[in-house]
């Protein structure tokens, strides 16, 4: 069968070949490949950043957005032939940590854990993929090829839990949200604020195209400009950028009281106007709340479904820009002016 591999840490190594039938030792349910998400994590595994190949063998499987169709179901009773699904990422570590026993591998405290097409597990840009029925999320059938969408949904499911988690501390009515970012995890965390009622504003740089469009159509407020320069104190900042200067202007925006909480995933870049011991004082004098939040646990990935199930179907079709065959899938990697999501189409839906 045909697959997109890499040899991790080697950039230019990325191609589609020939590889084996998934071994049922990967999981006892066999799934045909209908689509694969592209993100950010895929393009810098390709570019040589980092990855890690499973044990024993040079090149990783990419891919881990996925969506199939259940070929054989194995002997387990909860899924069907036909049934759409979704793969789980993370597993947790052997060890385990106290985290990963307790099924919280998404906190896991020892970094063994291991992620399908990214560390030490194959992917899922493959034509089959095998996984364990336990990693198997079952979507509404209605979603279709929009099921694709639930893995990025889960990291901003987990965010907004972490939000108002924190929130609980205290006294808090939240009423408005920024969201940094209109990237698919930005307008994605912008749809779960709207659907626990909250007034929704997103910062991007991009002033026309398909971002602000979707920003109001889905009943929020999109600005353009820097965090600073929106002028009212959110009680909530999602931060989706990973920039460090919309990270810092995020932590000196918030209102008292309020939560940002970080998801995007930088590194480098110069700040200015930022002294951190009055950056510190602020903080805590006004009672804020930085907290960062990563990867998805199983409660999660149920959740996601459920934000899925209930958005408007029309605005989530929207959020997928482009189509590529695994044929060319060098040109999902390559970033165009008005993407927000871009997918790898292996099979209809």
């Amino acid at each position: 069968m045909k697959a997109i591999t890499v040899e991790p840490r080697r950039p230019e190594t990325a191609h589609l070949e020939d590889i084996p039938e998934p071994d049922t030792r990967g999981g006892s349910v066999l799934v045909e490949a209908i689509a694969v998400g592209v993100c950010g994590t895929d393009v810098e595994i390709v570019e040589g950043k980092y990855g890690w190949a499973p044990t024993g063998k040079t090149r990783l499987v990419l891919g881990h957005e996925s969506l199939g169709r259940v070929v054989d179901p194995g002997q387990n009773g909860a899924l069907q032939a036909g049934d759409l699904v979704v793969g789980i990422v993370r597993r947790p570590d052997p060890v385990p940590c106290p985290n990963c026993a307790v099924g919280e591998w998404d906190m896991c405290r020892n970094g063994q854990y291991t992620e399908r097409g990214i560390k030490e597990i194959d992917g899922f840009m493959s034509e089959r993929w095998r996984i364990e029925p336990e990693y198997a999320m079952k979507i509404d059938r209605s979603l279709g090829l929009l099921g694709v969408l639930l893995e990025p949904t889960t990291v901003v499911t987990k965010a907004w839990e972490q939000v108002f988690t924190v929130g609980q501390r205290a006294f808090w009515e939240p009423r408005t949200v920024l969201v940094t970012g209109a990237g698919p995890i930005g307008l994605l965390a912008a749809l779960v604020g709207k659907q626990h009622g909250l007034e929704v504003h997103v910062l991007d740089q991009v002033e026309s195209g398909p971002k602000p469009e979707l920003v109001r159509a889905l009943g929020a407020t999109y600005h353009t400009g820097t965090v600073a320069g929106v002028d009212f104190e959110p009680d909530v900042i999602v931060e989706c950028t990973g920039v460090g200067q919309v990270i810092a202007d995020s932590i000196q925006a918030i209102a008292p009281g309020g939560v940002v909480c970080l998801t995007g995933v930088g590194s480098g870049g110069r700040t200015t106007g930022l002294a951190t011991a009055d950056v510190a004082s602020n903080v805590v004098l006004r009672n804020n709340v930085v907290v960062g939040s990563v990867n998805a646990n199983k409660r999660h990935w149920y959740k996601a479904g459920q934000v899925l199930a209930r958005a408007d179907r029309a605005w989530l079709a929207r959020l997928v820009t482009r189509r590529v065959p695994p044929e060319e899938f060098m040109r999902a990697l390559q970033r165009q002016p008005e993407d927000i999501k871009v997918i790898i189409e292996f099979a209809p839906v």
